[in-house]
C-alpha cells in the first residue's frame, strides 16, 4: 500500500511511548533534507514506559520486517508509514507519529 517514506526527522515511538531513532539511515538519499530510512536500519528505543513486574523488560531495539515493495534505496526497501516493525524484547510495533508527506512510496 502506498505511503509516505520515513526519514531521520520522523517522529517514531514504541507502543509504550518511548522515542525510537534509526541507527543508520541512508545518507545518499534525502527527503525534506533528511536521510531516508531503509529496512536494514535498526532502531534504538529510549524511554519506553513498559515496566513489567516479571517479564521481558522495556523496548530497547526495533527492526522493520516488511517495507516498500517498489522503492529501494541502496538495494534495501525503503520504510513507509505503514511498514511493519517489531520491538525487542516486547514484540510490539513501532508507531510512526509524524513524517514528511511529499514523497510517497509503495
Amino acid at each position: 500500500m502506498p505511503g509516505p517514506i520515513l526519514h531521520l526527522g520522523a517522529t517514531v515511538t514504541c507502543s509504550h511511548g518511548g522515542q525510537a531513532l534509526p541507527t543508520s539511515p541512508n545518507p545518499r538519499v534525502l527527503v525534506s533534507g533528511q536521510p531516508v530510512v531503509t529496512q536494514t536500519s535498526p532502531y534504538t528505543v529510549a524511554g519506553c514506559g513498559f515496566v513489567p513486574t516479571a517479564g521481558n523488560g522495556p523496548c530497547v531495539t526495533a527492526n522493520y520486517v516488511a517495507a516498500a515493495a517498489r522503492v529501494f534505496v541502496g538495494g534495501a526497501p525503503a520504510v513507509l508509514l505503514d511498514s511493519i516493525s517489531v520491538c525487542a524484547p516486547t514484540g510490539t510495533p513501532l508507531l510512526p507519529v509524524q513524517t514528511q508527506t511529499r514523497v510517497i512510496g509503495s
